[in-house]
């Protein structure tokens, strides 16, 4: 199994070049930063995790920027976004961004995807909120065609492109796809796309969701995407049962406030070999 961390990344944070580092030297496989592109003041829709929004997602740096400045700081830790929000992106321009930080860090990206939760930040981005899963699927199967193909093209209802270059392409076969989200939506998404589930813990038990996923790739007659499981807890015997199903990769979140490092290094005290 791979361990891995996630933090907010914004300015009030550790600065992610120290938190990389850090991750690379303890032994950690990854680091994954958060999205928001902004927060609209007249937010009206709840909060997913209730109560008050904390104020980091208004203030998260750009996700592929801050992997591009770990990936430079580092040789061997994994860059991946916790989630990129496509549905709020130009598909065709952050094909080339993803691209072109796989091959400047040497096929070290992980691409978490999510659909949004937020109504208004969706709106604003020109998004209706029930369109958000059929767009997330278009544009990420338009990106998938520009990584792959020497002449490239999509025609789709969200997102469409006319027989086009685009180099380069990324050193990894196929950049891995993480689909962000705990229901059935997200994990048919992960089957179709050939990519992976990457949920949070849940009152659900795992082994249950498990077997839904298994369930939604053999209707596909595909593969059952390799689940990461987001925001774990970092505990032994927690790892230890995700390994027993089969999970894949934990990530492990640092505080937002404070010292990233300090926590990051008591973290792996407790969760690696």
């Amino acid at each position: 199994m791979h361990l891995g961390v996630g933090l907010f990344a914004t300015d009030m944070t550790s600065d992610v070049r120290d938190v990389a580092r850090a991750a690379e030297d303890a032994g950690f496989e990854s680091l994954f930063v958060a999205e928001h592109t902004h927060i609209p003041t007249a937010r009206t829709t709840p909060y997913p995790m209730g109560g008050d929004l904390p104020d980091e997602y208004a203030r998260t740096y750009d996700p592929l920027v801050a992997l591009t400045a770990a990936a430079a700081v580092t040789e061997r830790l994994r860059v991946g976004t916790g989630v990129c929000l496509v549905v709020e992106r130009d598909p065709i321009v952050l094909a080339k961004e993803v691209s072109t930080l796989d091959v400047l860090s040497n096929g070290r990206v992980l691409l978490g995807v999510g659909a949004g939760w937020n109504v208004e930040e969706l709106a604003h981005h020109g998004v209706e909120f029930t369109d958000r899963w059929d767009v997330l699927r278009e544009r990420v199967e338009l990106m998938q065609q520009l990584w792959t193909n020497d002449v490239a093209s999509y025609d789709g209802k969200h997102a469409s492109l006319q027989p086009s270059w685009q180099w380069p392409k990324p050193v990894q076969p196929r950049v891995p796809v993480l689909v962000g989200a705990a229901g059935k939506r997200a994990m048919k998404l992960a089957v179709e796309i050939g990519g992976g589930w990457m949920p949070m813990p849940s009152k659900d038990k795992l082994a249950d969701r498990l077997a839904t996923l298994a369930d939604l790739a053999a209707e596909y007659d595909a593969p059952v995407p390799p689940v990461t499981m987001y925001l774990v807890r970092p505990d032994r015997n927690v790892i230890d049962h995700y390994a027993a199903l089969g999970i894949e990769r934990c990530i492990f979140l640092l505080p937002t406030r404070g010292d990233a490092v300090a926590a990051l290094r008591e973290i792996a005290a407790r969760v690696l070999p």
